[in-house]
């Protein structure tokens, strides 16, 4: 129980540094940026560029027969981009700190949240993409939306807690970041964000569950192509998935913190 106490009393003194977070987000998104003409638009382009090309493939080359395909597209699109960029930058987040790790004491959980963090402003950045296509395509959105921002906290705790357990493994065993990649690419074909969750074979659909973030994709589709209120077993399961990551990557975190400055 005391062990308890000092993990939850050392992971919330990254509360107290706020604006040290704030800096580093923002110069992560300006590093990111840097030296390209369009700069911040590509917030809106990448996305944007990603769903032309699946549209391109499943409406017109394989004719996915889908109405308002691209809506369901970019719905799960958006989200995952999010999730999976953070993981994949975060995986290197303690390595490439190793430097101010070893001068300066502070919460190196800092150092995987700043990633997590600066990719959910990247996603909310997109989102006017998605309201303009629903817009253009007049797909109505209603009171589902309301919904959105819980779904995005639950979101961020289960991407937080994922990137907490990549960033702490990485730094014990390096192959792990040329794995996590390809784990993250064979994750995105198992969930249904370019082809709708009914298509899966009934005998397939417990995969689909133990899927953390199908819960996520088919939940923002609900929101924005169905305009409806995703299922309260969906925001369960989604919400019992981010704790249980959130706790898991507490746990291996802390564990493995104590040598990384020996480590980076």
């Amino acid at each position: 129980m005391q062990n308890i106490k000092s993990i939850v009393k050392d992971f919330s003194r990254i509360f107290q540094y706020k604006s040290l977070i704030w800096m580093l987000v923002a110069k992560e998104l300006k590093a990111r940026y840097r030296g390209t003409f369009f700069g911040f638009l590509w917030s809106f382009l990448n996305p944007l560029l990603a769903m032309l090309t699946y549209v391109l493939v499943f409406s017109i080359y394989m004719k996915v027969q889908m109405e308002n395909y691209s809506v369901f597209l970019l719905s799960g699109l958006l989200p995952w981009f999010w999730f999976s960029s953070a993981v994949n930058e975060a995986s290197n987040s303690i390595i490439a700190n190793g430097g101010l790790i070893k001068k300066i004491s502070m919460p190196m959980e800092i150092f995987p949240l700043v990633y997590v963090a600066s990719n959910l402003l990247n996603f909310i950045l997109s989102i006017p993409v998605l309201l303009a296509l629903l817009f253009i395509m007049k797909v109505h959105v209603g009171p589902a939306l309301l919904v959105f921002p819980v779904l995005v906290f639950i979101q961020f705790i289960f991407t937080f807690g994922f990137a907490l357990i990549v960033s702490s493994v990485t730094v014990k065993f390096r192959d792990f970041l040329y794995l996590i990649p390809n784990v993250i690419q064979i994750w995105y074909f198992l969930t249904p964000i370019m082809y709708p969750a009914t298509v899966i074979p009934e005998k397939y659909a417990f995969f689909l569950k133990l899927n953390p973030f199908a819960q996520f994709a088919v939940a923002y589709q609900d929101i924005f192509l169905h305009n409806r209120f995703p299922s309260f077993s969906c925001l369960l399961n989604s919400a019992a998935f981010s704790c249980f990551f959130m706790i898991i990557g507490i746990f291996i975190f802390q564990g493995f913190k104590q040598s990384f400055p020996e480590e980076v």
